[in-house]
């Protein structure tokens, strides 16, 4: 069988896609000097937030997904990240090859909390790879890719950040039940509002003129966008 090996020599950000999205580059090698005529990869990448260490304002940021820091030995378990896959042209030896990474900018889903929560510095993951690959120097054979096969992947924060500032410039997100959605929407409409910022400041100023104890205070320094499901 045709040994495989995988390593990741690099990772950006698309400025052309739709949505947020990674580009790592993978280098694939093949031992033996065989053909590899075309392989359909498979990769799941998860984040290892063991293997760096966390300033005092990223353990605070941190506390929702993993709890105290006193609690860390027993809490800080891999995060599942993205599961993807690309079909890598034939190659003699080695090839590289680019694979897309979709993100989201949920605060809901726990790879976007994490990586929110860094200040700087790099955020290690993991790349688990499996598939089939299509091998021989006459005709070809079908072999599996070894289930355990992997790579290391160091991410810029600085990457992450510009990705998200690219697509969602100066705005968070917050995701709402659809019947929550629906009022929201309907209070706009009905107030003639002109944008989503404007709507929940005015929600904002009305229970700050209502009786009764006050309202926690919310900072929106920024324009808040609200979409529903955030992609």
């Amino acid at each position: 069988m045709t040994e495989l090996s995988f390593a990741c020599v690099g990772v950006r950000a698309d400025p052309y896609a739709a949505g947020p999205t990674l580009v790592l580059r993978l280098r694939i090698s093949a031992s033996g000097g065989e053909r590899v005529h075309a392989l359909a990869l498979r990769c799941q990448l998860r984040i290892e937030p063991s293997r760096r260490s966390y300033g005092p304002g990223e353990a605070d940021r941190l506390s929702d997904l993993f709890g105290e820091r006193s609690r860390w030995e027993s809490t800080l378990h891999p995060l599942q990240f993205a599961q993807v896959s690309v079909v890598v042209p034939g190659f003699t030896d080695e090839t590289e090859v680019d694979l897309p990474v979709p993100c989201t900018y949920d605060m809901d889903v726990a790879s976007a909390k994490y990586f929110a929560a860094l200040e700087d510095g790099e955020a290690p993951l993991l790349l688990l790879f499996s598939g089939t690959a299509f091998c021989g120097p006459g005709g070809f054979r079908v072999q599996p890719v070894p289930w355990d096969r992997e790579a290391v992947c160091r991410l810029p924060v600085r990457v992450w950040r510009e990705m998200i500032g690219h697509h969602f410039p100066g705005c968070g997100w917050i995701r709402l039940p659809s019947a929550a959605m629906d009022a929201l929407l309907a209070y706009r409409s009905r107030n003639a509002l002109p944008s989503w910022e404007a709507t929940v400041r005015a929600l904002l100023d009305a229970a700050d003129e209502a009786p009764g104890p006050a309202p926690l205070a919310v900072p929106l320094a920024v324009p808040l966008a609200a979409e529903g499901i955030a992609p």
